[in-house]
């Protein structure tokens, strides 16, 4: 793959960050269409986006500043490189910072929390489907060893996939990045299908959270374990426990749901002071 998109002069456009910033426009401009059919303030619901972006990619660099402090102190050119770093725990960081932000801004600019996660859940599942070809190109969250004549099978040969990310060049992996991609962008199409549907708030949202939780759960059987975290003797990864976080978050949102529901006519609690017919 081309973890180097093209250079400008000696200027270095990653793959990685080239393809995810066209996925986060795409998805910022879904929004706006989102929105609409949510009825609620495009206007707002964009710049919700964009400062909970600004947020979670602050945060995250944050992070690997202070992670590598000593080593920039000695060499300031470095930072530069930090663009090119990616891990799961940088991921995290970020996700919990944009959703922290996401939340005030809803809250300060008066946007209902439930409508507004159902607008968000289609753009965001989009993101994650460009953020995965990204790391394709890249090589970044590589998958594990194909067995022998896998068809869809890749391999690495760039050496800067292995200076950035740590890919093993010339061995044959499982292309579990665009396992993950289509998983996203099929979660993208569907709830946007159903986000004009009739339905109870906060629905679409519960799903995609869920979902996500699952495709990240099952896609992560395919990756290489290196640097993502174990608990249990290895049965889980970091990523995989944020996965069931993720779906018990989705769960709860549609229960929630579900308990808050009125008693129809039909449902109406017996009267405990009326004989039998």
């Amino acid at each position: 793959m081309h973890p180097v998109l093209f250079h400008i002069g000696s200027l270095v456009i990653p793959s990685y960050g080239a393809i995810a910033a066209f996925g986060v426009l795409l998805a910022l401009f879904l929004v706006l269409r989102t929105a609409h059919i949510a009825c609620i303030d495009p206007g707002k619901a964009w710049n919700l986006c964009v400062l909970s972006l600004f947020a979670a990619l602050a945060a995250s660099r944050l992070l690997l500043v202070i992670a590598n402090w000593s080593a920039l102190r000695l060499h300031p050119a470095w930072l530069l490189s930090l663009a090119m770093v990616h891990h799961p725990l940088l991921a995290a960081t970020g996700a919990i910072a944009g959703a922290t932000c996401a939340l005030w801004c809803a809250r300060s600019s008066k946007l209902p929390l439930r409508v507004t996660a159902d607008a968000l859940a289609p753009p965001l599942a989009l993101g994650l489907a460009f953020e995965q070809l990204g790391a394709f190109a890249a090589g970044s969250g590589y998958g594990v060893e194909a067995e022998p004549g896998f068809r869809w099978a890749v391999t690495y040969t760039n050496p800067m996939a292995s200076l950035w990310s740590g890919t093993p060049l010339g061995v044959p992996l499982h292309p579990v990045q665009l396992y993950a991609a289509l998983a996203f962008l099929t979660l993208a199409l569907l709830l946007f299908v159903w986000l004009p549907l009739e339905r109870r708030k906060g629905d679409v949202a519960g799903i995609g959270l869920m979902s996500a939780g699952f495709a990240i759960y099952i896609t992560e059987l395919w990756r290489d374990p290196e640097g993502r975290g174990s608990l249990l003797h290895d049965a889980l990864d970091g990523p995989q426990i944020a996965a069931i976080l993720l779906v018990i978050a989705g769960a709860l949102v549609l229960r929630e749901r579900s308990a808050a529901l009125p008693l129809t006519e039909d449902a109406q609690p017996a009267d405990a002071t009326r004989g039998p017919a």
